[in-house]
């Protein structure tokens, strides 16, 4: 397995050795996502993952991981010689990143575990659609909790509890661990942005970028970013009146492009042109140019559209980032962080389900 893995990485995916396979970076990034489909992609129901899968995960993340050990950074430190002699030598640590975000991670995928774990001797069973089982009492749930989760995932086995209803133990255990998994969600979301965000902005992306923000976001809304004197994102994405997420999607798409075209015009005149150096730049533009001004409300729009949305996809350019990242360390912390928030999330949708059928099995 070892051996497979090792060629894999070295040959980029490509397996014709023709050397037109992918950087390593993208490699180890894919490795870690199709990992977790292995493990998870087949357990749809709240129970403890099985003893092979648990082992495989931790074993072969473990692996990948292990990368991250040689990743370092060079300080200098001082050095006392048994002369009195004072020597200023270099000595190595993790990379910042690495060493701030890795154990993060870690301890969070263990507490994802742990929450899976406890639900070991449940009340609560689950049946497949169209076969319901004989001492099930909850006839066509599966439909409303299609409908409470707004989705049409038919594959997914229903839940079901006791003619009854939950005990208020079992219902307790339930919220305690919904909000556990939901902060886990927020703080993997929260690594995996900020690693984004530190992400070089491919050339790719770069060239893409419309020539007018304007025209990318609609006279509307470009009206509403420039002349509003007190810039309400909440009052303009109610007025926009988003039917999916989907939409939002879009918009975020659109908003974003348009940032980074204000956020380049804005720096045009300024004699350090390189795109690299934008985030620099921007502290010594004029705050009342009006690129500046229309980059910084599109900036605070997208925040609220992603807070508004907070299981919305990844946006192009987080897309284009992904692809395009050739840095190991940034790939391995953002395909990790992103697993874990997307497990994180479905535990709470699973628990939600459970839930959502308990009350409408007391009414």
């Amino acid at each position: 397995m070892m051996k497979e893995r090792f060629s894999k990485l070295l040959l980029g995916e490509d397996m014709s050795g023709s050397g037109k396979g992918v950087c390593t970076a993208v490699t180890i990034s894919n490795a870690i996502t199709n990992l977790y489909a292995t493990v998870f992609g087949q357990n749809l129901r709240l129970e403890p993952l099985k003893p092979e899968k648990k082992s495989m995960w931790k074993r072969e993340m473990d692996c990948l991981l292990s990368v991250c050990d040689y990743i370092v950074e060079f300080i200098p430190k001082s050095q006392n010689l048994q002369d009195g002699t004072v020597l200023e030598v270099m000595e190595s640590r993790p990379r910042l990143d690495i060493h701030i975000n890795l154990p993060a991670l870690r301890k969070l995928d263990a507490m994802l575990m742990e929450v899976l774990d406890s639900f070991q001797d449940t009340e609560f069973w689950y049946a497949e659609q169209g076969s319901m089982s004989s001492n099930s009492t909850l006839s066509g749930s599966f439909r409303r909790v299609i409908v409470q989760r707004k989705e049409e995932k038919w594959w997914v086995p229903v839940p079901c509890v006791p003619s009854g209803g939950l005990s208020e133990k079992s219902r307790k255990h339930l919220r305690h661990k919904r909000d556990c998994a939901y902060q886990i969600h927020k703080a993997s979301m929260a690594i995996n942005s900020s690693i984004l965000a530190e992400m070089e902005i491919p050339e790719t992306y770069i060239a893409s970028l419309p020539k007018s923000g304007r025209a990318s976001l609609g006279d509307t809304i470009y009206r509403y970013l420039y002349t509003a004197d007190k810039f309400s994102p909440g009052h303009l994405l109610d007025c926009l009146n988003l039917a999916s997420e989907h939409e939002a999607l879009q918009l975020a798409d659109r908003v974003e492009a348009s940032m980074y075209t204000w956020r380049r015009k804005a720096c045009l005149s300024h004699s350090k042109s390189s795109w690299n150096m934008v985030k620099d730049l921007m502290s010594d533009i004029d705050r009342t140019d009006k690129n500046h001004i229309l980059a910084e409300r599109a900036e605070t729009l997208l925040f609220c559209l992603k807070q508004r949305y907070p299981e919305l996809s990844q946006t192009s350019l987080d897309t284009c980032k992904i692809q395009y990242n050739q840095d190991v360390g940034q790939a391995i912390l953002e395909s990790y962080s992103r697993v874990l928030e997307g497990l994180a999330f479905n535990i709470v949708a699973w628990i939600e389900d459970v839930l959502f059928v308990d009350r409408n099995q007391e009414q």
